[in-house]
């Protein structure tokens, strides 16, 4: 009777410590979703901080490590108004840019249709709406790459109308 009651006591200790942790583990991530920024700039800035630095990369290497993205014409959100835009991508590696151009005619373009689809030609006005929209690209297509990540994007062309 003695060893019954120890195995109880154990098994309800052991029960005790398990859902503390997992009540631990789910304020965590709650606490931690909470701390992360609404605003895409501020996203971004952590999305790039998180590349790793290495040395300046040469002019021939950052040239191979570039894709380039020309005339995306599509219209802007609740208007007549239209935009014809071409962006540079930079990535960090060679690995990157091919799974990166892997994803180009698919991904890549669609994403870059449906945020030019969501914004006005007030929001994509200046350098303020082009700072946003590299933000919001930069936010959507990180996630979609595995061998490496966005370093810098570049709008080559832009035509608003």
């Amino acid at each position: 009777m003695f060893k019954n009651k120890i195995f109880i006591l154990i098994v309800s200790i052991l029960i005790a410590i398990t859902l503390i942790l997992t009540a631990a583990f789910v304020l965590w991530n709650f606490m931690e979703k909470n701390n992360q920024s609404k605003d895409p700039a501020v996203q971004a800035q952590e999305a790039v901080a998180s590349v790793k630095p290495t040395k300046a990369p040469s002019a021939e290497a950052k040239k191979a490590n570039t894709a380039i993205i020309k005339d995306i014409l599509t219209n802007l959100s609740g208007s007549q108004n239209f935009i014809k835009i071409s962006f540079a991508f930079e990535l960090e590696n060679s690995k990157g840019k091919a799974e990166f151009d892997s994803l180009l005619d698919s991904a890549v373009k669609g994403t870059i249709v449906q945020a030019l689809g969501d914004l006005t030609k007030d929001q994509i006005e200046g350098s303020k709406g082009s700072d946003s929209l590299i933000s919001t690209l930069m936010n959507k297509l990180n996630p979609l790459l595995h061998e490496g990540k966005i370093k810098q994007i570049w709008i080559t062309d832009k035509v608003l109308q």
